[in-house]
């Protein structure tokens, strides 16, 4: 079977594909000349749905890897962030909780952070569309197959989508037998997994039922250093999938899929990568850190001690999910051409997380997220198959209904610790303020807490979303070598959203709203919280020096906001800042569609170019974000060309995959964490060039070698109003070069990031893989396989902020397998990541409320186990 991975070339993609084509060419040896495959090659056939019908993976003018389920069970591929090890151009991190996960394929992604979001990259199993990221990262169990599309999907696949597909196809009810298995896994950091499945046959060729069920154990990655040790980062998954197949004669299949899988565990650790107790550059310049030391709380040194994969948190954090549905296809054989084919699916998704989200042992804040989703999917179409014409038409309709109740809430030191950041030059006014309250004998109040405990941030935000498409695709072969492919969708989007922001004070005090900002003390400006406090000072002054009635007016309303509770929340930044409800209804339609040129010269050669086209819709931002960033965003639209060659040379047992595309997207839809919100808004055009390389070469009966590459140059041509530095400005004083200045000489709150690479992607991934037969007995087949990956350097944020860099990393994966085939059992010896190689795993944040300070998700650890599958 042939997998994805690398081989040395210049980086720019056209140079590189020309040069390999002619190369290749002077090869080709004329079909005449060869022996037929099956009596030449040890190359095995792939069969794929790329296109919605099966086809030989050699033969269909798109770049995929495919993956059987046996190939993953032997690779101990437990999940998607496993998968994306064997496959160039596709992304799968983990980073808020265990329930926000993140997909992209070549380049262009989505973060599930923000709700109101939608997924570049479309998920399916079983045929069904996965409107939830998350619904997809639980254990890949009783898997028939995986198949990665890369590319925009905007003729045939379900929702509309921007960057590729994942396809994931469960393993069907069987008459035959001999398909039943249990499997079990220990490892490290007390990994247990179990799982197994069987087929039925209730009625001879006729009715069929298969039981799947699995279950997933395992210790935390990371410690506390109060809370325990092991136990962030923890596994506890388990799952379970029933169906049915019913075939009554030769013509008509009915398949039923009901499923249920759950998570609740402790994630995630994100331990501070970059400490903000002293400024790097800038001396008696002190941070949030030092705040956190003088409250009693535990303040790390960031840096090397990154890697101690320890934390300290107040509580640890909870993230749990439940996904479930029922699913419906019927294929009927209307007669030898054409194929009615019936999809009709409902899904419920929710998930609830509660995490520590200051990162620190003192008791500051911390959010809790508590979301629901329902979906109900139809497709219908027809599919003909002819010698020279096959095409598809259908309608796809897909509404969904979303509920999310968010809270960011104070904990007991919030205050202090606000009060702290101040650095104590609020004390004289509020120690001058409680004095003359004394003196009044109360009648004047005492200066309030600036941010009691016990406060809630609230929104509430729900969407109804309806759709509908109309696609239609063809392959007609214009001679025996020349094919063309052509499709078109009509796709109309209607978004109905409201999300509604409170501000709870403890005992239902009144928030107020006194300050917009803090301000800069060297030139306060009306309205920030330092021109309000240096004018309530010399208020103060007038009355201790007898020149004010303490009593007036003006007194009064000097000194009113200092005595109200509260009067710090709305100058600290958005996160803790009134904001507008938000009540909109969305309304979009988009034609997009594909056009692919196919010449097979011989049965071993396939060279296509393709251009196609995505789409998804917009949205609204549900976070509290700064004033001036629209909460509003538009839909997302990409547009890919693309050169492909899919060569196999029979005589030498190769087989070379290559494509070269050019892609960009109009309206990307970027969210990046400020520490104070997602900033999510459309950058503006996004520009990809890349290149993938498949290879596997068979040099001998025993060593299969398996190279992939993929080259992703990323960037943005256009985004004027992206995210500013942030921890490297307040290190260095250095101001980041893109942010510009307002008609009247201001700084602007924005930044120029155009010609700026996006957060989370590699330049260079690269894969080599190595599978040698072993001879240990007669009834025994066995091998040993290894593989190395290379990442190259990862901008880790939005904001290219020198300091967000992880540098490039490499990985070693080992595994000896075993078949006993007398016993038919399967035993793999595994250890992933030998070397215990440290990196950031993708992504980091700016702490929220702690200027200069750096959090970070880490990857996993060395891990090791062994894993025993009998099949029955």
């Amino acid at each position: 079977m042939t997998h994805s991975y690398p081989l040395k070339f210049k980086r720019t993609p056209l140079a590189f594909f020309i040069g390999l084509s002619l190369t290749l060419s002077t090869t080709v040896v004329s079909a005449q000349e060869q022996e037929t495959k099956a009596e030449k090659q040890g190359l095995e056939t792939i069969t794929v749905t790329a296109q919605k019908r099966a086809q030989n993976l050699q033969e269909v003018p798109v770049s995929v890897t495919a993956f059987t389920g046996d190939e993953m069970a032997e690779s101990v591929i437990k999940d998607m962030y496993d998968l994306q090890t064997n496959v160039p151009g596709l992304g799968a991190f983990q980073s808020q909780s265990a329930t926000n996960s993140s997909f992209s394929i070549r380049g262009v992604g989505t973060s599930s952070q923000n709700f109101g979001l939608e997924s570049s990259v479309g998920l399916y199993v079983d045929g069904v569309y996965r409107a939830r990221q998350n619904s997809l990262i639980n254990n890949l169990v009783d898997v028939a197959a995986v198949e990665v599309l890369r590319g925009p999907q905007g003729t045939l696949f379900g929702k509309n989508t921007p960057s590729g597909a994942v396809l994931v196809t469960t393993a069907a009810p069987s008459h035959s037998g001999g398909d039943a298995f249990v499997e079990a896994t220990v490892g490290n950091y007390g990994l247990v997994n179990l799982s197994g499945a069987t087929s039925i046959s209730a009625i001879e060729d006729v009715l069929a039922f298969r039981i799947t069920a699995f279950g997933s154990q395992r210790d935390g990655t990371i410690s506390d250093i109060a809370l325990g040790e092991d136990t962030v980062n923890d596994r506890d998954r388990w799952g379970a999938r029933a169906q049915a197949l019913y075939t009554p004669n030769e013509d008509v299949s009915l398949r039923i899929i009901a499923d249920w899988a759950e998570i609740d565990e402790i994630c995630c650790g994100a331990p501070v990568q970059l400490s903000n107790f002293q400024a790097k550059e800038i001396p008696g310049k002190f941070g949030s850190d030092a705040a956190i030391a003088s409250l009693g709380g535990t303040a790390f040194p960031g840096g090397d001690a990154f890697y101690d994969r320890e934390i300290a948190l107040s509580f640890l954090p909870e993230s749990s999910m439940t996904d479930r549905g029922l699913s419906a296809q019927l294929d009927w054989d209307l007669d030898d051409n054409y194929t009615f084919v019936s999809i009709s699916a409902y899904r419920k998704f929710e998930s609830y997380d509660n995490i520590d989200t200051d990162f620190t042992d003192v008791d500051l804040f911390g959010t809790s997220n508590d979301s629901q989703q329902s979906s109900f999917s139809q497709e219908l179409r027809i599919d003909y198959n002819s010698e020279k014409l096959n095409y598809i038409v259908g309608l796809y309709y897909f509404e969904q209904d979303l509920d999310l109740a968010y809270s960011l809430y104070t904990d007991n030191v919030f205050n202090p610790f606000v009060m702290a950041s101040f650095g104590g030059a609020l004390d004289p006014l509020l120690n001058g303020l409680n004095g003359l309250s004394a003196a009044t004998g109360g009648l004047i109040a005492p200066a309030a807490e600036a941010s009691p405990a016990g406060t809630g941030f609230d929104h509430v935000a729900k969407q109804k979303h309806k759709s509908y498409a109309l696609f239609g695709q063809f392959d007609y072969k214009l001679t025996d070598e020349l094919t063309l492919t052509a499709g078109i969708r009509y796709t109309d989007e209607k978004k109905d959203l409201s999300t509604v922001f409170s501000e709870n004070m403890a005992g239902g005090t009144e928030y107020p709203t006194f300050f917009s900002s803090i301000g800069d003390p060297s030139a306060p400006t009306p309205g920030s919280l330092i021109y309000g406090a240096g004018y309530a000072g010399i208020i103060l002054q007038g009355i201790g020096a007898g020149q004010i009635d303490p009593f007036s007016e003006m007194a009064a309303a000097a000194l009113l906001p200092f005595q109200t509770p509260g009067w710090a929340f709305k100058a600290l930044g958005a996160t803790t800042s009134d904001r507008p409800d938000i009540t909109e209804s969305l309304k979009d339609d988009q034609i997009t569609g594909t056009v692919k040129l196919s010449y097979q010269p011989d049965s071993d050669t396939l060279w296509y170019a393709s251009y196609g086209e995505g789409y998804k819709s917009g949205g609204t931002n549900t976070d509290r974000i700064a004033a001036g960033f629209n909460p509003l965003f538009d839909a997302e639209t990409s547009q890919s060309f693309e050169l492909g060659l899919k060569k196999d040379f029979p005589d030498q047992d190769l087989r070379i995959n290559a494509a070269t595309h050019y892609t960009t997207v109009k309206d990307f839809q970027a969210n990046t964490f400020t520490g104070n919100g997602f900033n999510l808004q459309n950058a503006g055009d996004y520009e990809i060039k890349g290149l993938e390389l498949e290879a596997t070469w068979l040099p001998t009966d025993t060593l299969e070698v398996n190279l992939g590459y993929a080259f992703v140059k990323a960037k943005y041509k256009t985004f004027l109003a992206g995210n500013c530095w942030t921890a490297y400005t307040w290190h260095t004083g250095i101001a980041d070069p893109g942010r510009g200045a307002d008609a009247n000489g201001n700084p602007n709150r924005f930044c120029d990031r155009s010609g700026d690479r996006p957060g989370g992607e590699p330049e260079n991934y690269a894969v080599l893989s190595l599978k040698q037969d072993l001879e240990l007995a007669d009834n025994i087949y066995a091998y040993v396989q290894g593989e190395y990956t290379y990442t190259s350097d990862i901008i880790l944020d939005g904001s290219n902020d020198p300091y967000a860099v992880q540098d490039a990393y490499s990985l070693l994966n080992l595994r000896l397998f075993m078949n006993f085939m007398d016993q038919d059992i399967d035993v793999v010896v595994w250890a992933r990541n030998v070397l215990d190689e440290e990196y950031i795993n993708r992504t980091n944040f700016n702490t929220p409320l702690q200027e200069g300070k750096l959090n970070a998700y880490m990857a996993e650890p060395r891990t090791f186990g062994v894993t025993v599958k009998k099949r029955f």
